[in-house]
């Protein structure tokens, strides 16, 4: 009968035993109370305590925490914004007790000096300056959190501005106005490519101009030159220039009816080209040259010479 007894009594014992012990994970703080009052801070590793006089009051991490807050102000050209801010903060090692016993709601106390200071900065601000200065107010957020709660047991790592959102109306807007103003930009690069277009190709129109009169220019030379040789060859067996420039002229004529002939989607259309066409243009060009010497042999004998001086005598 006693035996019995002593079993509910050495188990209970060994649950009181064990209760005494408990663990610590890294990065982390435990606060022993007892009956109440504060007693300890108990760091990672194996621990012990009185059981049933002794407590766990509370668990704190020491690792990095984020809390988001978001902030809704407006800005001083009169548009509403929501900025959410992020603020990183850790509980000191060494002020765990701070942290613990004069903060009850250590997130509400974050958020509240979060508004104080983004409401008090954003309303000096015009819309585009909140986005091109929130590192500024981030500064001022961490600067402002950072002497506020360093009492409490709380350091603030940083503070991040991490979106900016302003109303969907003015958001619409301002895309508006980056589209518009894109645009702007795409249709001044678009003429300058046409202009460049325009200003090269004239540059290579007057170059292919340029060299293609250059070479008609050399194909006249060429053919004035082929002439000359030919009047020279046939004065050698007695027809003259005048003679000599109508048969060249008419056998040319000839020559172009023969390559019309030898064509087959030819466009080219040579006026006159009857028979009697090349007799006519033969014996006109034989009566201009005859008048045009005629005229000339004319006008040399009305020139009269000059009459000698004469001089006087001594």
């Amino acid at each position: 009968m006693g035996s019995f007894l002593l079993i509910p009594v050495i188990l209970i014992g060994l649950v009181i035993l064990f209760s005494s012990f408990f663990t610590v994970k890294q990065q982390t703080a435990v606060i022993i109370e007892r009956f109440g009052k504060f007693q300890s801070i108990r760091t990672s590793g194996l621990q012990m305590k009185i059981p049933l006089i002794d407590r766990i009051a509370a668990r704190l991490g020491l690792k990095i925490q984020q809390l988001d807050v978001i902030v809704e102000t407006k800005t001083l050209d009169d548009v509403f914004v929501k900025l959410k801010i992020s603020v990183q903060y850790v509980v000191l090692k060494e002020k765990v007790y701070e942290a613990f016993y004069q903060l009850e709601y250590p997130h509400d106390q974050i958020t509240s000096y979060v508004f104080d200071v983004v409401r008090a900065e954003v309303p000096k601000m015009k819309l585009d300056d909140v986005f091109v200065k929130k590192d500024d107010i981030a500064i001022a957020v961490k600067t402002e959190l950072q002497d506020a709660m360093l009492d409490y047991g709380y350091d603030i790592i940083k503070t991040l501005v991490t979106d900016i959102d302003p109303d969907a109306q003015v958001k619409e807007a301002m895309n508006r106005i980056n589209a518009s103003e894109r645009e702007k930009i795409a249709a001044q690069f678009e003429g300058d490519a046409a202009r460049i277009l325009i200003v090269e190709k004239a540059k290579a129109e007057a170059e292919s101009k340029r060299l293609q009169g250059q070479g008609i220019a050399d194909q006249r030379r060429e053919i004035a030159r082929g002439l000359e040789e030919s009047v020279e060859v046939l004065n050698k067996v007695g027809i003259n220039s005048q003679e000599a420039s109508a048969l060249i002229v008419v056998t040319q004529h000839y020559d172009t009816l023969q390559s019309i002939g030898e064509a087959t989607n030819t466009n080219l259309i040579l006026l006159p080209n009857s028979p009697q066409a090349g007799s006519d243009m033969l014996n006109n060009m034989v009566a201009s040259f005859t008048a045009s010497n005629m005229i000339g042999e004319s006008m040399k004998k009305k020139t009269v010479a000059p009459k000698e001086i004469k001089k006087p005598r001594n």
